[in-house]
């Protein structure tokens, strides 16, 4: 009896002991960093971007760049997934240094690199317009032209970017395989510089032709100028800045065929030359109604020959229509409206039973914006200039 109470003795001792001892908890397990294009990647693709994940925790910090240069993206409001803004330059090594924490714990940094594959077949932007640094009015189109063809115009279209301070809604609308036109839904608000900005560099607009350069222009909007002309009662206002400026005696298309028609709609000033060489169109020297002359102060509205130009018949003007189908007016007034002109200036004409077609020149406003909309290739093509999203597809 005595040895059984020995060793329950000593066995309580160790269960008292057992007690007071407290376990540690264990450190935080780092979160888990996922980086797409891989480290290590020699011929990384480039459509995709950047993309890095953090999973058991959060990014608190991305820095990537590509010969010297920052890539410009941006985390998800749960900080666990970072994309940059646009795809990849083609044949360029990128580094890429991550910060990430678990909740509670310190962060850990995972560095790397990759390069991207070289281009195989090139495309680019072959013209602008408008010009960099030009004035322009507040009906003026960006038109974008394209060296190739583009097959894959979702993909173009997601990597061009406009910017105004002045948030305004509007939509790029393809009008061929190589061309694209941006138009807002209303009128451009004047005084103002817009920005815009193709990001091409790692775009694939079809099999294996791929982007290799951004570009970046710049224009403004000057004064706000429309013009109203009436071809019944023969008259031209011009308002600037909600304020009429100058009204005017005009001569409109004599309308005996449809080619001496002046057309009706929303026009926009496209260029002007003083003077300008005007040939009748499939006539020859000799046949009835050929014409060849030079003609003062001429500012074109569209692309089937029609100019507000300068004309000394004063006994037609603000009478009778007896054109070949341009606005003509007074020298003096002309010159007037030649001289204030900027290109993209709207022009629109009533009374003609002749309707400007929308892609006859920049016609573009004659169509309605839920036509517009129709000629992008994207599904929700309306977006805030002051709000530019990111052009890759969602992973």
């Amino acid at each position: 009896m005595r040895r059984v109470a020995v060793i329950m003795v000593v066995a309580l001792f160790l269960i008292t002991s057992c007690g007071a001892v407290t376990a540690e908890a264990p450190p935080p397990v780092p979160p888990v960093v996922q980086v797409s294009p891989a480290f290590d990647l020699r011929r990384a693709p480039t459509d995709k971007g950047l993309l890095v994940r953090a999973r058991g925790g959060i990014l608190t910090r991305v820095v990537a760049h590509a010969g010297g240069r920052a890539v410009p993206g941006r985390l998800n409001a749960t900080h666990t997934t970072w994309r940059s803004d646009w795809t990849l330059k083609p044949g360029a090594e990128y580094t890429v240094t991550v910060t990430a924490a678990p909740p509670g714990g310190p962060p850990t940094v995972t560095m790397g690199r990759f390069r991207t594959r070289p281009a195989e077949h090139t495309f680019g932007l072959a013209s602008a317009v408008p010009l960099p640094g030009e004035t322009v009015g507040v009906g003026m189109p960006i038109i974008l032209d394209f060296d190739t063809p583009v097959r894959d115009k979702a993909a173009v279209e997601r990597a061009l970017e406009v910017g105004t301070a002045t948030p305004v809604e509007g939509a790029w609308h393809w009008t061929s395989d190589t061309q694209i036109v941006y138009r807002p839904r209303v009128y451009w608000t004047p005084r103002q510089q817009v920005t815009v900005t193709a990001h091409l560099a790692g775009v694939r607009s079809a099999p294996g032709v791929t982007g290799t350069a951004d570009r970046t222009f710049a224009f403004t909007v000057g004064r706000e100028q429309t013009s109203t002309i009436d071809t019944r009662t023969h008259q031209m206002e011009v308002r600037r800045d909600d304020r009429i400026v100058q009204r005017m005696a005009i001569s409109a298309g004599m309308a005996t065929t449809r080619e001496y028609t002046t057309t009706s709609g929303v026009h926009l000033t496209m260029d002007k030359g003083n003077p300008v060489r005007m040939i009748s169109p499939g006539r020859v020297k000799g046949e009835p109604g050929y014409y060849d002359v030079l003609i003062d102060h001429a500012v074109r509205i569209s692309d089937s020959g029609e100019y507000v130009h300068a004309k000394d018949n004063l006994w037609a003007q603000g009478t009778s229509n007896v054109s070949h189908g341009c606005i003509n007016a007074r020298p003096d007034q002309a010159a007037w409206f030649y001289a204030g002109t900027l290109r993209g200036d709207p022009v629109t004409i009533n009374g003609t039973d002749r309707e400007l077609a929308w892609d006859n020149g920049w016609g573009y406003w004659q169509l309605p914006w839920d036509r517009w909309l129709v000629g992008s290739a994207l599904a929700d093509p309306r977006e805030k200039l002051s709000t530019p999203t990111s052009p890759l597809p969602q992973q």
